[in-house]
């Protein structure tokens, strides 16, 4: 089994026959679910985008709901200025981990983990972490639109008024460019104190990750952010998360294989609560190491 950093590196130049059909299986299933375009960026541009630092790592990180084992042993780094996009089956652990990185487990009683979660050269599961100023350094944007009761120019304020004193027009300038950066601005420019609840599906997702944005996060956590959206505004947030990878790092859970393969810099497929495999987009989908992973993608369960 190949987890973290380990599962990284070049495929082997020869296969065996039985390895050779299954990675030709892998790429035709790879084809039909849409993702034979995988490839966007050449392999070395790929490789150098996670080469970079990690903005956060886990080691051996276990987590618990009660009694019950939920994550076993995961280590994976989160290069800075990428997206990496976590797959696997419904309950096999994605949407747990991102709960992990910024302490949103806390919340609820009788869950722990143990291991580490290093960022800024700190573990944060590490007691004394202060967790408001870590949520607003890890942000994170649920699978359902989220606005707060109130206006979508209070929406955007609300995290600034929590951890900083503005002036009322560095106020307007970080609200306008928070909504500009999510292509929001034009379609509300007007009503910016008018209730965020009337907006569309698609206009209160890009307003939470304006809101999120706004706090000027270093690493933005999105669970199925676009489950619950029409095709056109699920095409919009894509295109923003290219955008945005340029200063965040971004980690995404997702069920749709073609949005990671779009979107993500690297994929980790996560299996009954352990991560199976780690690697390149390109290197995942067309030649993953793992027959479990072959199985996901060419869809023979999950």
């Amino acid at each position: 089994m190949n987890t973290g950093v380990q599962a990284t590196g070049s495929t082997q130049a020869s296969l065996s026959g039985s390895q050779e059909s299954g990675q030709a299986a892998v790429r035709s299933g790879a084809e039909a679910v849409g993702v034979a375009q995988v490839a966007t960026l050449p392999m070395s541009e790929h490789d150098e985008q996670l080469a970079r630092p990690a903005a956060m790592e886990v080691r051996g990180l276990n987590f618990y709901y009660g009694t019950s084992h939920a994550l076993h042993d995961i280590s994976i780094r989160f290069p800075e200025r990428s997206v990496t996009g976590m797959i696997g089956p419904s309950g096999c652990g994605k949407s747990t981990l991102l709960r992990v990185l910024n302490r949103m487990y806390d919340l609820y009683p009788g869950q722990r983990a143990t291991g580490e979660v290093l960022f800024d050269n700190q573990n944060i599961l590490a007691p004394g972490v202060n967790l408001n100023v870590l949520r607003s350094r890890v942000g994170m944007v649920f699978q359902k639109p989220t606005p707060f009761p109130m206006s979508i120019y209070d929406n955007i304020a609300f995290g600034i008024r929590l951890h900083e004193r503005v002036s009322r027009s560095e106020m307007d300038g970080r609200v306008e460019d928070s909504l500009r950066r999510v292509a929001l601005w034009s379609e509300v420019q007007n009503r910016l104190h008018s209730s965020a609840t009337a907006l569309s599906g698609g206009q209160q997702q890009r307003l939470c990750i304006a809101r999120t944005i706004a706090v000027r996060p270093e690493v933005i956590l999105l669970d199925e952010p676009t489950s619950a959206l029409d095709p056109v505004s699920t095409a919009r947030i894509e295109e923003l998360l290219d955008e945005l990878k340029g200063e965040f790092t971004i980690a995404i859970v997702t069920h749709n294989m073609q949005q990671a393969a779009r979107c993500a810099d690297q994929v980790a497929f996560f299996y009954m609560g352990r991560l199976v495999e780690v690697d390149s987009t390109p290197r995942m989908f067309t030649a993953p190491r793992e027959k479990q992973t072959q199985d996901y993608i060419t869809g023979r369960f999950g």
